[in-house]
């Protein structure tokens, strides 16, 4: 009887299990209607589940937004660097034409100190304009890359307005996620949404 018993109680504790199971994950089959295909990669996407995830690597490297404001910046960077490298170059010339004239005795000491003083105030005014514009490029990335992120999210609400997700996760190359299905996978979903959005966004201006 006891043996009988336990059984039951194995038996009993299983079927709840599946029932819990069953439950939570929806019906125990998917339909058809549960699964939709993303018309540019073919991919499988599953919408039975309340939960999806988006590779940002992906959808950053994609996303004609980002490709546009990512070469503005750079292009603005390499631009700025170019100028500055410009001037200390031409302040080297300048200091070397005076060690030269110098040692050659070609001006007076007054004029050689007022020259040096001159030079070190310039290297000085150099020094100022590099930090500030590594401070000001560092803090104009970071702008471009909260936009982008708050573009994507306010996105995702109107995306979601349709497929009714719980949660839509963030996946990265080495990041927290380190497993995902990829029939959970919305990012090119999501991506053709962003590119058609931001290109209409686009035309306007």
């Amino acid at each position: 009887m006891k043996k009988i018993s336990l059984w039951l109680n194995i038996a009993l504790i299983i079927a709840v299990a599946v029932l819990y199971f069953l439950f939570f994950t929806g019906k125990g089959k998917i339909s058809k209607s549960d699964i939709s295909i993303n018309e540019e990669t073919g991919q499988q996407i599953d919408r039975s589940y309340p939960i999806a995830y988006v590779n940002m690597d992906t959808l950053y490297s994609k996303y004609n937004m980002f490709i546009d404001k990512r070469d503005a910046y750079l292009q603005k960077r390499d631009e700025s660097q170019a100028e500055l490298q410009l001037k200390m170059s031409n302040l080297e010339k300048q200091a070397m034409d005076f060690q030269n004239e110098y040692s050659k005795g070609l001006m007076t000491r007054t004029k050689a100190q007022m020259v040096q003083q001159e030079l070190g105030q310039k290297e000085q005014e150099l020094y100022a304009t590099r930090d500030n514009l590594a401070m000001q490029l560092s803090e104009e990335e970071q702008v471009m890359n909260r936009q982008i992120l708050n573009s994507i999210v306010e996105y995702l609400k109107v995306y979601n307005n349709e497929h009714n997700y719980k949660y839509i996760l963030s996946s990265t190359f080495g990041g927290q996620v380190l497993y995902t299905d990829s029939s959970l996978n919305i990012t090119y979903d999501v991506l053709k949404g962003l590119n058609e959005k931001y290109a209409k966004e686009k035309g306007k201006n």
